[in-house]
């Protein structure tokens, strides 16, 4: 893999920003599927045992209104992040502004904080989704370094992927170095014939996939809603 990894980061009493993906499913505000968390604890338990000082944020769901806020906080992810890591997480309910700086000032070597919902920027103008520069530069000043662990939303240009990467000297966490390499040996030495089966009511974030594929495999399907459609591969 020619990208940077974590383990190529010197983390030790640095200030990591950690893009993870907990886009859990919740209801009644309890998490009813916690492997988005699990999956995201190697990378987050490495950082840690170097010393590292842990920033963690994530988008949850889509926020549209002051009212959509209500339901959309990661405060519950935090308490089950605590009880998974069997420590402090330390929840910060904004994602900009003076408690989050004092909060991130005050951190120790070992310690975690997740901040609220990066989704909540989208409320005045879709800052997070439409990756503003403004947003992606000033979180990036909060850390050291960037650690993109969030596979999931790697795909999607958006202040907390792209924005603090554009800022910050950065590397692919454990869950992405694994997803990367084991797509990237199916895909370059696939066993034929190749099948790519894609989904999503967002076809305009898959145009980039499809167009990669298209030249790779045999057959491309996309099921959306109810429908499913046959793309012939130029190969």
């Amino acid at each position: 893999m020619a990208k940077k990894v974590v383990t190529d980061l010197d983390l030790n009493d640095k200030k990591v920003l950690v893009r993870v993906d907990f886009n859990v499913p919740m209801k009644d505000g309890k998490i009813t599927n916690d492997n988005r968390i699990v999956a995201a604890l190697p990378t987050i338990q490495y950082i840690l045992e170097q010393n590292g000082k842990a920033i963690l944020f994530s988008h949850l769901g889509k926020v549209k209104t002051e009212e959509d806020k209500a339901d959309k906080s990661l405060r519950p992810v935090a308490e089950r992040l605590s009880e998974l890591l069997g420590k402090e997480v330390k929840f910060v309910p904004v994602t900009r502004g003076p408690e989050l700086e004092g909060a991130i000032s005050e951190m120790k070597d070992g310690d975690v904080i997740l901040f609220e919902n990066t989704r909540f920027e989208d409320i005045d103008g879709k800052k997070e989704s439409k990756n503003d520069s403004e947003l992606g530069k000033y979180w990036a000043s909060l850390g050291d370094v960037f650690v993109n662990d969030a596979f999931g939303t790697a795909h999607r240009a958006h202040a907390s992927n792209v924005g603090i990467a554009s800022n910050l000297d950065s590397a692919a966490g454990f869950l992405m170095e694994k997803e990367i390499k084991f797509i990237g040996g199916v895909v370059d030495n696939p066993t034929r014939p190749l099948v790519a089966i894609l989904g999503g009511a967002k076809v305009s974030d898959k145009i980039g996939v499809i167009e990669n594929l298209i030249e790779k495999a045999d057959k491309i399907t996309y099921r959306w809603r109810n429908g499913i459609y046959i793309l012939q591969s130029t190969r």
